[in-house]
């Protein structure tokens, strides 16, 4: 962790030039000129700033303060990583944008100033800013990139080498997926469409890199016309062989910089295609200058990819068999080290990557492994650190929220363990847990239900006795991408939300329903499930929809109260941990099948 000391001496020479140029407050999201959740370290400006991590979250340095405004995953880590410094912390309670602005406008005076990096936020994050600052006759001047002169060491944009993603993996061309763009285009009038989003260009051009930890990602932007297209990305990060391919399928590649020159020359009247809740301002300020035509909806990728086809959904059930294994051996190992010598969170997290590399095909994870021991369980984001993680003895419980990148796709799971005897709250917490996260498992539904309709599914029994969780509970999930992808989601908020997304056939989404006690544990279970057409039909024989489950590895039987689930609740489990069984098997050891056998029992 950073000092505090350094932190304050960071926001003090920001405010020095705050007063050089007049402004009243400046803004510093968690974000770069993509929107991505997850940055390189050039774009980590509000944790090099702040010293906060959390993926969310909005710093505001005022001439008087500085306040850190982030949301109930984060409330937690936020109070431990701001301890000592200037900064004070404020909790989120709705629509984040909304509440820091409205704190900006009841704290500042008419006519003052607020300064941000245009590059860091969206068009619609700007443009809601402005129209709800205005009110209070209160500009807002997106021009203004003060931290790149308090930050003298900043590191440079990254530049590792991109690599091709095989059709064998992806299932489709890349040729065939920008023909499915240009439909999309057609379909919209437009002449031009540009893509913002990191994941989104990486999956309809079938390359990945890794300029960004734990996503296959690379920066760029994608530029794509009727009949061409140009792909602005550091020219030495594109070995010869793939730079030859893109030149045949009609993709021509520019600096990644460049792209301010190459708007600058786009002819008036153009109509262009934005993804404005992508799209950065700065991009958005240069494009306008051209007097072009706009179309703003969401980026054609978005939705495209997030349909998985035969192939990608064949090649995850491998990634899935290879991750419940890892999980079983360091399960394995984690019993045995207990039994002998105490081992940290830290540990447990290095452990588990060490046996999902022991997999095959295996990249990265796909985010920083949350082990959270006790009462750190109940820290939503937690994330072990090698000199400050806590020791996991022989009792108590243990939350582990993990996942891989695999060339056979992405995986994300959660499960909670004992690792003593659990009390008999701790029990029905787990077994509340797991009757929601069964009855969104087993969900039937028509087509057009979206993720806010199912959310109570995995709520109701916590409901019933006056518990509820602060997070959503369920986020779409990428094909060796980004482990949280939209469109859909499954959450409580309807305000323009992902959960208004209808789900269709081939979405993959989490179902990981949890509840937290503050300084005593954390419970959570995950699984990725698969949209599918289920064996229900309507009156007119057309199918209603379901899930069929990813994820293999067993629930904790000790955890669970068999008195407070149902016969089918029941049966549910045993088919589950006998698929599980079967699908792990054969890449175990006889050992490793005994254990797993004993696992997989049904609840009694």
């Amino acid at each position: 962790m950073t000092p505090p000391s350094r932190i304050n001496e960071r926001i003090a020479a920001l405010k020095g030039l705050m007063k050089r140029e007049k402004l009243a407050a400046y803004l510093i999201p968690a974000a770069d000129p993509h929107q991505s959740e997850y940055v390189c370290d050039h774009w980590k400006v509000r944790e090099w700033m702040s010293g906060f991590t959390g993926s969310a979250g909005t710093l505001i340095v005022t001439r008087e303060k500085a306040v850190l405004w982030t949301d109930s995953r984060y409330f937690l880590q936020a109070e431990n990583e701001l301890k000592s410094t200037d900064i004070q912390l404020f909790r989120e309670v709705t629509d984040k944008h909304l509440t820091y602005l409205s704190w900006l406008a009841d704290t500042l005076e008419a006519g003052a100033v607020i300064g941000c990096d245009g590059r860091q936020f969206s068009v619609d994050q700007a443009g809601r800013m402005k129209k709800k600052l205005s009110n209070h006759d209160i500009q807002l001047d997106t021009q203004q990139d003060l931290v790149g002169e308090v930050w003298k060491k900043r590191p440079n944009l990254p530049d590792h080498p991109v690599f091709e993603f095989d059709v064998e993996y992806a299932g489709e061309s890349r040729a065939h997926k920008l023909n499915r763009i240009r439909q999309a285009m057609l379909k919209k009038e437009v002449d031009i469409h540009l893509i913002s989003k990191l994941d989104c260009i990486a999956w309809a051009l079938n390359l990945r890199g890794s300029d960004v930890e734990c996503n296959p990602v690379f920066m760029s932007y994608l530029w794509v016309e009727k009949e061409e297209a140009f792909l602005f990305i550091d020219k030495n990060k594109v070995p010869e062989a793939i730079q030859n391919a893109l030149k045949r399928d009609g993709i021509e590649i520019m600096n990644y910089k460049a792209i301010s020159g190459f708007i600058g020359r786009l002819a008036p009247e153009r109509v262009v295609w934005i993804d404005s809740a992508s799209t950065n301002q700065q991009l958005f300020d240069w494009l306008k200058e051209q007097e072009v035509e706009f179309v703003r909806s969401q980026d054609a990728v978005v939705s495209l990819k997030a349909v998985k086809n035969d192939t990608e959904i064949g090649h995850l059930h491998q990634a899935m068999v290879k991750d419940g294994i890892a999980l079983v051996k360091l399960k394995i190992w984690l019993d045995l080290m207990l039994d002998r010598v105490m081992v940290t969170e830290y540990e447990v997290s290095k452990q588990l990557n060490r046996f999902r590399q022991a997999q095959g095909n295996f990249i990265d994870d796909s985010f920083h492994a949350i082990v959270g021991y006790n009462a750190n369980g109940a820290i939503v984001h937690y994330r072990p650190q090698p000199a400050e993680s806590s020791p996991i003895k022989p009792s108590g419980m243990l939350l582990i929220d993990s996942g891989g990148q695999y060339m056979e796709g992405t995986t994300d799971i959660t499960r909670t363990f004992a690792l003593g005897e659990p009390s008999p709250e701790q029990k029905e917490h787990y077994t509340l847990v797991l009757k929601g996260h069964i009855a969104l498992s087993k969900a039937v539904f028509p087509k057009g239900t979206t993720g806010v309709q199912m959310d109570i599914l995995a709520r109701q029994f916590l409901w019933q006795r006056g518990l509820n969780y602060g997070h959503g509970t369920g986020h779409g999930v990428g094909f060796f991408l980004n482990v949280h992808e939209g469109p859909h989601s499954i959450g409580a908020d309807a305000k323009g939300s992902r959960t208004t997304i209808p789900f269709q056939p081939g979405m993959i989404v989490s179902n990981e329903p949890g509840l937290y006690l503050t300084g005593q544990y954390g419970i959570r279970i995950e699984n990725l499930i698969l949209c599918v057409e289920s064996d229900v039909k309507d009156l007119e024989g057309k199918p209603y929809l379901g899930f069929h489950t990813l994820s293999l590895f067993p629930y904790d039987l000790d955890l669970i109260d068999g008195s407070l689930l149902s016969v089918s609740e029941k049966a549910w489990i045993k088919d589950y941990h006998q698929r599980v069984f079967e699908e792990l098997k054969p890449g175990l050891s006889p050992e490793e099948v005994k254990w797993l056998e004993r696992q997989c029992q049904p609840v009694r």
